[in-house]
């Protein structure tokens, strides 16, 4: 499958040959649903906690009446109905992280990859190379490929001038072959990829 290579200056530069196993996939909602959780939950803190009894200070001594003043017969005040007392059943610190088979990993990447290519949302530029880090001229190149939401994915080095020429622009994120994935992938609009980067994911996922 054939697609067009275009440069910087939205000049066309050729084209490359995409592989159909990894950029002609069926949609499916479920399996990219899937990666996103798991990677969402990898990334969740999980430090929210509450005080159990234990750690509470407080009275365990019988702080009411035997009778006459309306009052339960209680005798700890570290319960969860008193003001400052413990919860029940509250979070605590724990891993939000699960297990997801390493093959509907590589199926959800190759799935986002195939849904930005049949929603025309898929661009391949030649390479990102800049000769200095302006973001105005970053700008307005980004202007004439008429991207203003989009992730760029370059090969197993990002270029340098280019990364900080885009660090300022909003809806822009910049990463290396290796860390393309799912969800930075389908939270932007568009997808540029360049050759070394379809090369790099084609080896990858294969």
């Amino acid at each position: 499958m054939k697609a067009d290579v275009l440069k910087l200056d939205a000049k066309k530069a050729g084209d490359v040959d995409l592989d159909e196993g990894i950029f002609a996939l069926p949609e499916r909602a479920d399996i990219l649903q899937r990666v996103v959780v798991w990677q969402l939950a990898k990334r969740r803190a999980g430090t929210h906690k509450i005080k159990l009894r234990n750690e509470i200070n407080a009275t365990t001594k019988k702080f009411l009446r035997q009778k006459g003043s309306g009052g339960a017969r209680h005798g700890d005040k570290k319960v969860g109905q008193f003001r400052g007392g413990a919860k029940a059943h509250g979070p605590v610190v724990r891993s939000h992280e699960h297990s997801l088979p390493k093959k509907i990993r590589r199926l959800g990447l190759k799935t986002a990859l195939s849904s930005k290519l049949a929603s025309g949302n898929l661009i391949i530029l030649d390479n990102m190379e800049m000769k200095a880090p302006k973001t105005k001229d970053l700008v307005a190149a980004l202007d004439k490929l008429g991207l203003k939401n989009a992730l760029f994915i370059d090969g197993a080095d990002v270029n340098e001038n280019f990364k900080r020429a885009a660090a300022n622009i909003p809806n822009v994120d910049v990463l290396p072959s290796q860390g393309a994935n799912v969800y930075d992938i389908l939270r932007r609009e568009k997808l540029v990829l360049t050759k070394a980067a379809v090369e790099s994911l084609t080896e990858r996922l294969k």
